[in-house]
């Protein structure tokens, strides 16, 4: 058993100083500590099936590779997986949501009562697919923007929605809410041990 851990350490070690990553870089990826990578990488501890997987795939590796011994000339062998374009296939679904609010625009035009503000609400909810892609694919850091732009954006539908009442004060709504989604973002996940 003492010989199995010393392979996984030796593994991870000489994966993580590939990268050229700390032990809290890599800790921080997989919601550790610092102190359980540098214990895993002493082979005092070995991490459990779940955390190897997450080990693999932050270094595009398998988890037999992890789990083998290898020569110390060896290259590492890096797992090719399937990329598909987040870019395109974003784009491509905004393209869809528009095309549908313009067909539904088309709609009522040619039933003589053509309504533009289908295009104001278009902007929500082209952002509210974009937050669920993105959330999907873990970019975390573009959210908080995509958040923003719903929140003005449902403000703004509303507003126009509804005119000819001058409801400018729900624009103020829109500053504390701005706050509570900044704020938000700066609350930190406890690591784990």
């Amino acid at each position: 058993m003492d010989n199995f851990k010393k392979i996984v350490a030796e593994n991870i070690i000489k994966l993580r100083t590939s990268k050229g990553m700390t032990q809290a870089e890599l800790g921080e990826m997989l919601s550790y500590s610092d102190k359980s990578i540098s214990k895993w990488e002493r082979a005092d501890a070995l991490p459990d099936a779940y955390v190897l997987k997450k080990i693999a795939d932050v270094f595009d590796v398998t988890v037999d590779y992890l789990l083998n011994e290898h020569s110390p000339d060896e290259k590492i062998v890096v797992e090719k997986p399937r990329t598909y374009s987040r870019t395109v296939i974003s784009v491509i679904t905004v393209i869809g949501i528009w095309t549908l609010a313009l067909f539904a625009f088309v709609i009522t035009w040619l039933c003589s009562m053509p309504t533009p503000l289908i295009f104001a609400y278009t902007v929500p909810v082209s952002l509210i697919v974009l937050l669920v892609l993105n959330s999907v694919w873990g970019i975390g850091k573009l959210n908080m923007f995509i958040i923003s732009g719903i929140v003005w954006g449902l403000i703004t539908c509303v507003y126009l929605t509804f005119y000819q009442s001058n409801w400018w004060q729900l624009f103020i709504i829109g500053f504390p809410a701005q706050i509570i989604i900044i704020l938000s973002f700066f609350i930190k996940k406890k690591r784990s041990q």
